[in-house]
């Protein structure tokens, strides 16, 4: 009996050892690590007016982890279009950055995870407690059956119009509620040596088209666009594309040199009275120009979307094969915080993904926006990489340079099918 005791003894203690092996193996090896060195990489388009809410993380990082150093790599240009354009040559070249700024959805999805790219992100997520404070539906979005992909950072809307109370005041007009209101007030504003409405290069008006066409085809044929229940070429696409080309009758002539800033500047100097952009345009007037939300500026849901939310979230990725993962890891838990969240957003112009944000440091637009999304219709952007993959937003960029000196609705609308079928739409 004693032989057998000893026996089952030292098999519960070989069954002992295997079972805290196992556990050791499941724990990240980040929770391991005593102290990070090294370096991170962080790639990113947030730069100039952007730049102080990035900062700002990374002193967070710095002060979690002195002793790794950050390389900043920005790389300029609206919407991240010159920065995808470099993370491509890095990522089909093996020198991935350490982590990478993208627009959550299809932009990393439809490219970097289908092509096995990028780790799945779901062991982090349960690690944080994250699925608990991100929505739901968020979290469907950046992931699929096979994991979840990023940490998303911010929650922006789209389909804003944004305006100097002081002059419309002046000006005797009120900010439209439909484009039919505004082609009313477009005339006298035009008459008046005021542009009605400002734009700036490409991106911009891809991002325009998006609120005229959410206001066109409403929200259940926008999202049907991208189910490809609907057609682009259909009555109702090609109705989008019209209502566009007649709203460009009443803008700016050099905006292909402009910025979205330098657009924005134009309503804040009472050259043009509205401009429709994302609400990092709040961020640019809040932060940098030291203007008070709903008394120095102000803002209406874009003519004809009022009840609906579109939105784009910016998010952090974890390549494969990056040469220091443990720093990558430590820096997507930064942005997954809420300590994270509730000190960049407030300065980018933007909300936390998080449901437990403290909206006591956000300001009042920012209050505004938060009560909005959780109320609203919430529909997913095209200009920012939620509602297609990159080969129908790449392609997109063309069709509206051909729309821009045409100004054939039809032909657009056939276009954007034709890319539809390309891209698996």
């Amino acid at each position: 009996m004693k032989f057998l005791g000893g026996i089952m003894k030292k098999a519960l203690a070989k069954v002992l050892i295997v079972m805290v092996a196992a556990l050791m193996l499941s724990v990240p090896l980040t929770a391991q690590a005593k102290e990070l060195t090294g370096e991170l990489e962080i790639f990113s388009w947030w730069a100039g007016d952007e730049g102080p809410a990035l900062q700002a993380l990374i002193d967070i990082y710095k002060t979690q982890n002195p002793g790794v150093k950050v390389i900043n790599a920005r790389v300029t240009g609206g919407s991240g279009v010159n920065a995808r354009a470099v993370l491509k040559t890095r990522m089909l070249g093996g020198e991935p950055p350490e982590s990478f700024q993208v627009h959550a959805g299809q932009e990393l999805i439809g490219t970097w995870v289908k092509s096995d790219r990028m780790e799945d992100l779901t062991p982090l997520f349960t690690e944080m407690g994250w699925t608990e404070v991100f929505p739901e539906g968020l979290i469907k979005l950046i992931g699929t059956d096979k994991g979840i992909w990023s940490v998303p950072v911010t929650i922006h809307r789209s389909n804003v119009m944004w305006y100097i109370p002081a002059n419309l005041k002046k000006w005797g007009v009120e900010a439209p509620k439909t484009w039919d209101d505004f082609f009313a007030i477009a005339p006298k504003l035009k008459a008046a040596g005021v542009m009605p409405l400002s734009i700036a290069e490409n991106w911009t008006i891809n991002h325009l088209w998006e609120s005229v066409a959410l206001d066109s085809l409403g929200a259940d044929n926008w999202d049907a666009l991208w189910s490809g229940k609907l057609k682009f070429d259909s009555p109702e696409g090609i109705e989008a594309w019209a209502l566009l080309g007649k709203i460009l009758e009443y803008t700016n002539s050099d905006a292909s040199s402009l910025s979205w800033q330098q657009a924005t500047d134009m309503v804040i100097d009472g050259r043009a009275a509205f401009n429709v952009m994302g609400d990092w345009a709040a961020g640019y007037m809040f932060t940098t120009k030291k203007m008070a939300p709903g008394k120095d500026f102000g803002w209406i849901a874009s003519p004809g979307t009022g009840g609906d939310f579109m939105f784009l979230a910016d998010s952090f990725g974890l390549p494969k094969g990056v040469k220091n993962r443990d720093n990558a890891i430590a820096w997507l838990k930064v942005l997954g915080s809420k300590e994270g969240s509730d000190t960049f957003n407030p300065i980018k112009g933007s909300i936390s993904a998080r449901t437990d944000t403290d909206l006591s440091k956000y300001n009042d637009y920012l209050k505004s926006a938060a009560a909005d999304f959780g109320k609203d219709r919430v529909v997913g952007s095209l200009a920012h990489g939620v509602a297609a993959n990159e080969t129908f937003t790449g392609g997109f960029s063309s069709i509206m340079e051909m729309f821009l000196k045409s100004r054939n609705a039809e032909f657009a609308a056939k276009a954007c099918q034709q890319l539809a079928n390309k891209a698996g739409i």
